[in-house]
């Protein structure tokens, strides 16, 4: 479907595509995009995902920049210059920078080609994965030109979510063009078993070459690449908690073939282009089939025989109860999470609009006596009411700022001349110390210095320490955005009648999970996996794979 998709764009017409995982999604607004005059804007929610596609694009001497969290106003500054004045064609950010008021007033000065919705299940409130932030997105065709046209693009939307997409997106006409979801070189096999730690090894040693075992939790995916090293199979472990530089070293070894099992959450996958995949293995049941056709879906892009293992027992059951019991506190205590999350971040009735804190869920939790996991889901469904935006654990880069001024800094120079060889290094590396924080990166400047990174950090600390500059060293931790003032408990406004809504769905979700694994067989539900899959999502017509585990038997 790729060519239809791409002329249906270079029409102008505003154009929804679902191709399933692997489809080849990016192509299909990219080429579009070179052939306008102009530059694209490509909304997406990954940030991990956004750097590896401009990352890409770069190597291929096409220019591209990005804007996301983390990164500082001048950064920000510059990009957005050079998005207006640098010839360059993409453009991509994060949902939560569409509402800054530097992003809508460059923005307006940008000649834009079209505006491109990664993972547009996400602005549907029927998705699995809904972000309020994307409902911004339709507001930028009043400030970028009524004739700009949308390219949405996902791999996972039911029937109702798509209509939700086009209407949300203000479509000028219906315009849904969308692949077939069959993957006839992928065997779904589901087990149901108490060991699942002899199964995992069982899947990993019936498939040779790379492949990947998804877990929930960070703890047990370190857990589980262990035994797997003790069982001789060449494993290693990738989550959020793990260093920018360590993730990205693993993952490399993973692509290139050294190393042949990660085990991870879901955090690993996104917008990694492997196509020699041979199985993915998930050992906790998901909460969707929205999230688990993705994931199986990294297994076997190159159309070899490859397979999705879903491993699950009873307790997988009494746990997705629970969790849905958790997802959902009483309207009272989300009130009153709101509430507290103002006192925790020390901003008074009618302020706070636009404020931008670090925040931390467990200092959280502990401060006011709460339940972590509840408070959680509190947290998410004033985020899904539009009033905040947290993000997930992020790098937030090292930054350094002059204290002293130009004369001053003359004289601490002169008195070590080790002191003044580092500091005309780190002025040249990195102009405007004095009148802000820049960010730095340590490992480049001892690269550049032929220094190790130890002694480069020891320097930085060592000038803190006599007020010669402000180091803040690098940190990962989530963000809070405040999208409106803190309001009065009689003006918050949560709807009962949404909240049932997205209850019921979320009930609905889970129970496709478990019909899935348990697979009763009547009319409405064939014994073949694939067609079972397929018809989730629309699909209702497709012979039976002839490959799972209930076609073979």
């Amino acid at each position: 479907m790729q060519r239809e998709i791409i002329e249906s764009a270079l029409s102008g017409r505003d154009t929804l595509a679902i191709l399933p995982t692997g489809g080849g999604k990016s192509i299909c607004f990219q080429i579009p995009a070179m052939k306008r005059p102009g530059i694209a804007i490509v909304v997406t929610p990954l940030i991990s995902l956004m750097k590896d596609q401009v990352q890409n694009l770069k190597n291929k001497g096409i220019k591209a920049l990005a804007i996301y969290s983390g990164m500082t106003y001048h950064e920000i500054d510059v990009a957005l210059d050079n998005a207006i004045y640098g010839d360059y064609k993409f453009l991509y950010v994060s949902p939560e920078r569409l509402r800054t008021d530097i992003f809508l007033a460059r923005v307006a000065k940008m000649e834009v080609n079209y505006i491109v919705v990664d993972e547009a299940h996400c602005i549907s409130q029927w998705g699995y994965d809904f972000r309020p932030d994307y409902l911004l997105i339709k507001e930028l065709r009043n400030v970028v030109g009524e004739n700009v046209p949308f390219i949405a693009l996902t791999a996972t939307a039911t029937a109702k979510v798509a209509e939700d997409i086009m209407d949300t997106l203000g479509f000028k006409e219906r315009n849904l063009l969308k692949s077939g979801f069959e993957r006839p070189n992928l065997a779904y096999i589901v087990r149901e078993c108490e060991n699942k730690l002899g199964n995992v090894v069982k899947a990993c040693n019936s498939s040779p070459g790379s492949g990947i075992v998804y877990v929930r939790e960070r703890k047990k995916a370190e857990e589980i690449a262990q035994f797997l090293q003790s069982q001789g199979v060449d494993a290693d472990f990738y989550h959020a908690g793990v260093g920018k530089e360590m993730r990205s070293i693993k993952q490399d070894r993973w692509k290139k073939g050294d190393l042949r099992v990660m085990v991870a959450t879901n955090a690993f996958g996104m917008g990694i282009d492997k196509p020699d995949v041979r199985f993915v293995c998930h050992i906790d049941l998901p909460e969707s089939l929205e999230s688990y056709f993705q994931e199986a879906g990294r297994a076997g892009r190159d159309g070899l025989n490859s397979k999705a293992v879903l491993l699950w027992n009873k307790t997988d059951l009494v746990r997705l109860k629970r969790i849905f019991q958790v997802s959902f506190p009483p309207l009272e205590y989300i009130s009153d999470i709101y509430q507290k999350m103002f006192m925790y971040l020390g901003i008074a009735y009618g302020d706070g609009e636009g404020a931008t804190r670090k925040f931390n869920l467990m200092d959280f939790s502990r401060h006011f006596g709460l339940h972590s996991a509840t408070a959680y889901y509190a947290i998410k469904y004033i985020e899904l009411s539009g009033y905040w935006s947290v993000t997930e654990e992020i790098d937030n880069p090292s930054r350094i700022m002059f204290s002293v001024n130009r004369d001053d800094l003359y004289r601490i120079q002169l008195s070590d001349p080790g002191m003044d060889a580092f500091l005309k290094a780190i002025m040249r590396i990195y102009p405007a110390l004095f009148s802000h924080f820049v960010s730095i990166d340590e490992e480049y400047i001892a690269k550049m210095l032929r220094q190790s990174v130890q002694e480069v950090k020891r320097i930085l600390i060592e000038l803190s320490r006599m007020k010669v500059i402000e180091y803040v060293p690098q940190s990962r931790s989530p963000l809070i955005f405040i999208n409106n003032e803190r309001l009065t408990p009689d003006n918050l406004k949560i709807s009962k009648r949404y909240y049932e809504e997205r209850k019921e769905n979320f009930g609905k979700r889970l129970r496709s999970v478990i019909d899935y694994v348990s697979h009763p067989v009547d009319d409405d539900n064939p014994p073949c996996r694939s067609r079972r899959l397929l018809r989730y999502f629309g699909q209702m017509e497709s012979p039976d794979c002839g490959a799972c585990d209930m076609c073979k038997g």
